[in-house]
């Protein structure tokens, strides 16, 4: 489990297709404190570290896991947000995340709110009832509260800090973004269904 409070930036090293796909991502985490097998979320998704150095780790990603989020996209230079798993005792300073990313959502908007970002999203269809106005999605990793709904298009503000630490200073129209819908209305939503 996760918070969507991201706790460094990646760049991934290497990306080499061998049955999954194995990535290398450098990481200002101290290594020696990673065990192999711990899951690190990474851009939201939650990976298993299978290697690690000095200042990287590696992981095993599966044709599944490419095919749900935007994995597809990376390349070696990109830029992406990591979190370490919850540990008993910690912050939940975000809301829960678990780091089994729905599906991608797109960038349909960006402008400029005083000095925060304001960005739309599209999001699937299917997800779109997930998302409501001042609830919690998590978006590339990043715990973030919805302003605005408009049927599958969600809105949401990134303050300056937000953009310093994450790879959200560089997001561009028509990026595809991992989202991961708020637990809490997966099961709010499924209650409904089942006494529907």
């Amino acid at each position: 489990m996760f918070t969507g409070i991201v706790t460094d930036q990646g760049e991934i090293r290497t990306l080499v297709p061998r049955g999954d796909l194995k990535a290398r991502i450098a990481t200002g985490y101290d290594t020696g404190t990673i065990e192999i097998g711990a899951s690190i979320a990474c851009d939201g998704v939650c990976l298993t570290a299978t290697a690690l150095g000095e200042d990287w780790f590696e992981v095993d990603i599966s044709a599944e896991t490419v095919s749900k989020t935007n994995i597809a996209d990376w390349a070696e230079g990109r830029r992406i947000n990591l979190e370490r798993a919850l540990r008993l005792g910690d912050e939940l300073g975000g809301h829960i995340v678990s780091g089994h990313v729905d599906d991608v959502a797109e960038v349909t908007g960006l402008r400029e709110e005083g000095d925060s970002t304001r960005i739309t999203f599209r999001a699937p269809d299917a997800l779109a009832r997930f998302i409501a106005p001042k609830g919690s999605v998590a978006l590339n990793g990043t715990s973030l509260t919805v302003n605005e709904v408009d049927g599958a298009e969600f809105g949401v503000n990134l303050i300056p800090h937000t953009k310093a630490v994450t790879n959200w200073g560089a997001v561009a129209l028509g990026d595809r973004i991992n989202l991961e819908i708020d637990t809490l209305a997966r099961y709010v939503a499924r209650l409904q269904d089942w006494q529907g």
